[in-house]
């Protein structure tokens, strides 16, 4: 009965979601105050009856109804609870609701805390939104229905992918979707400036706070997904060029130059068109994404579903609405011409280097990531993409970047000199080139990290000048504790922001000193890497609620002295026949000391040891890059206060 009912709320949600998207557009485009005004209402029942479907897919799990094929396919009855109510999420068609429900709660959040917007725009903006949800609900209820019965019910599940049996994986895919879905704010704002044929400052200031939220989010999903990879999968490295960590990596890319745009609108009423496409390609980022992950195209431990039916209808909603939001920017973008004129050395200009640069890395990685899915289809050639070719075609772009990222802050709005700069710059500077001579003799001269190592210290050390200079810390430093407890927040959270992508440079850097070894010990035995002995002291089964291993005890000393004892296992579920890693990984803000457990022979394991020096700092960083977005967040001047719109000089629908 319950899963009826989570069925019969997802057509409700289909109706009211064609009802948002079609009622309030036609009420803005004749000026009738009753249709708009029915945006709110609609906007609420379409949240509330998406998630009495997702309550409903919830119970269903927990429950461990095998009356439902969604649950026979990704749960059991002895998985723990968490695991239960992740594998609601956890695969195609419950990901899917997930999507929707993060959708209509977006849409709750604009109806109900818009209050200062236009009516008209309001109304357009929600009903895009409900454009884009009665998309993916035809989608969910054509090809991919979560609640649909088989009969007879199976005895128990076949159980969730066992390494998506993780905290990090519960976790993952809702804060992911938090940073998709808040895109598809900005992609409303976008597509209702453009049928408005209008931009200005007010409008920058609305789209800022959701596109600094949905950054945010996605830097924490894509964070939480790499810090999964490194210790679940046993590979020992943070980020592998994956086709799926690729197309998650896209919209951040997107967002982060929208993030900046967006300011320059807000500030100068510059870049309106720029924006207004920016906001357009962070959205059509998120749904390739959509598209890679649950097509087929592609094949990734990450990836969703191996269904064409349910790729082509993905690429049809792709098709639908990018291809008419980019129609409608090509006829409406010429009307809203900029009205603030800046010279190339600006911050205005600072920040259409960094548009382009993000825009031009963006390029490279969908380059990559696409091209062996057409070379197969055009030259039935298989060839692969990997690490080597990223690294090589981002390195050029990402070097001038991190330049531009401590100085663009400093420069003045509309015109700047930059030598005065660069003199508030000489100390990160110097600071950097000792770091760059530091890791040079250290590392043996690998020039890579130490020129990572020199980037992270340019990037921390030009975030806190940013902050020393705007507070007078040298020139008045009788008043730099009042100027800075009166500095706005947004400045405190881009400087932190800033300073935390160079927090993760270091970890990147650092895990380019790494070091690694393979050995094959018999309990008693030991090795030596990095200064530390590591000893097996021996092999042993457990037995766990759906899975038994083999957990090794190894002990890891220094100088005779004990550090740590470690335990890596090797999971068996023998529901899905699968084997996984269970890396064991002794981390301090220093260095991670990382140990997998291979395969038994003879009476020896096969252990694979890593010492990974600031590997930390790697996910310390990106925690600081989504809090230095927050502290913005909190901004009073961001959220509320959007000044007010001026009576419009140009044609176009009425405000």
């Amino acid at each position: 009965m319950i899963a009826e009912l989570g069925h019969f709320a997802l057509a409700l949600a289909m109706a009211l979601a064609l009802a948002l998207s079609a009622l309030p557009l036609w009420g803005a485009a004749r000026g009738d105050g009753r249709l708009m005004a029915a945006a709110a209402p609609l906007a609420a029942g379409l949240l509330v009856t998406t998630a009495a479907a997702f309550g409903a897919l919830l119970y269903v799990f927990a429950v461990n109804d095998t009356s439902v094929a969604n649950v026979v396919q990704n749960s059991h009855s002895a998985k723990p609870m968490l695991y239960k109510l992740a594998g609601a999420w956890g695969n195609h068609e419950g990901s899917m609701v997930l999507w929707v429900l993060i959708l209509a709660l977006c849409a709750g959040a604009v109806a109900g805390f818009g209050r200062g917007l236009p009516t008209a725009l309001k109304a357009r903006v929600l009903a895009v939104l409900g454009l884009v949800a009665s998309g993916f609900l035809a989608f969910i209820l054509a090809t991919s229905n979560p609640f649909n019965r088989v009969w007879p019910p199976a005895p128990d599940g076949n159980g969730l992918n066992p390494v998506l049996q993780d905290p990090g994986l519960a976790f993952h895919p809702p804060l992911l979707y938090l940073g998709y879905v808040g895109f598809a704010v900005t992609f409303a704002f976008a597509v209702a400036a453009l049928l408005e044929g209008r931009v200005d400052a007010a409008w920058g200031r609305w789209v800022r706070p959701w596109a600094l939220a949905a950054w945010s989010f996605l830097t924490l999903g894509i964070a939480l997904g790499s810090w999964w990879a490194y210790y679940e999968l046993g590979w020992g490295g943070y980020w592998f060029w994956d086709p799926v960590e690729n197309a998650s990596l896209l919209p951040w890319l997107a967002g982060t130059a929208l993030l900046h745009s967006a300011i320059v609108v807000e500030k100068r009423e510059a870049l309106k068109i720029w924006t207004v496409l920016l906001a357009l390609l962070a959205f059509a980022m998120s749904l390739l994404g959509t598209f890679l992950v649950r097509s087929g195209v592609l094949n990734s431990v990450h990836a969703f579903a191996n269904d064409p039916e349910r790729g082509v209808f993905i690429l049809c909603l792709l098709g639908l609405y990018i291809g008419g939001a980019f129609a409608l920017f090509a006829w409406r973008a010429p009307a809203m011409a900029p009205t603030g004129v800046f010279a190339p050395l600006s911050r205005e200009g600072g920040l259409v280097l960094n548009n382009l640069l993000l825009c031009s890395m963006a390029a490279v990685v969908l380059t990559g990531t696409l091209w062996p899915m057409f070379a197969d289809l055009l030259f039935q050639q298989k060839i692969s993409v990997g690490p080597p070719f990223f690294n090589t075609a981002m390195l050029p772009l990402s070097a001038p970047l991190v330049l531009a990222m401590a100085a663009g802050p400093m420069l003045p709005w509309k015109r700047a000199q930059l030598w005065p700069v660069l003199q508030r710059l000489w100390w990160a500077a110097v600071l950097a080139a000792l770091g760059f001579a530091l890791c040079l003799a250290i590392s043996g001269v690998r020039v890579g990290p130490a020129l990572g190592f020199a980037a992270a210290i340019w990037l921390i050390a030009g975030a806190a000048a940013d902050i020393i200079d705007r507070i007078a810390l040298f020139r008045r430093p009788g008043a730099a504790l009042a100027r800075a407890r009166g500095l706005p927040r947004a400045a405190w959270g881009a400087a932190i922001a800033h300073a935390g992508l160079g927090v993760s440079i270091l970890g990147m850097a650092g895990m380019g000193l790494a070091t690694d070894k393979l050995v094959a010990l018999a309990p008693g035995g030991s090795t030596t890497l990095a200064g530390y002995e590591w000893r097996l002291d021996g092999v042993k089964d457990v037995v766990g609620p759906n899975w038994t291993a083999r957990l090794a005890t190894v002990t890891v000393l220094r100088d005779g002295a004990t550090v740590t004892v470690m335990h890596p296992e090797r999971r068996f579920f023998p529901l899905a026949r699968q084997t996984t890693t269970e890396a064991a990984i002794h981390t301090t803000l220093a260095s991670d000391l990382y140990l997998v457990l291979g395969e038994e022979e003879g009476g020896r394991a096969v252990l694979r040891i890593h010492h990974n020096p600031l590997a930390p700092w790697i996910w310390l960083g990106a925690a600081f890059m989504a809090l230095g977005g927050g502290i913005s967040l909190s901004d009073r001047r961001i959220r509320v206060a959007a000044p007010g719109r001026k009576r419009a000089a140009t044609a176009g629908a009425p405000a």
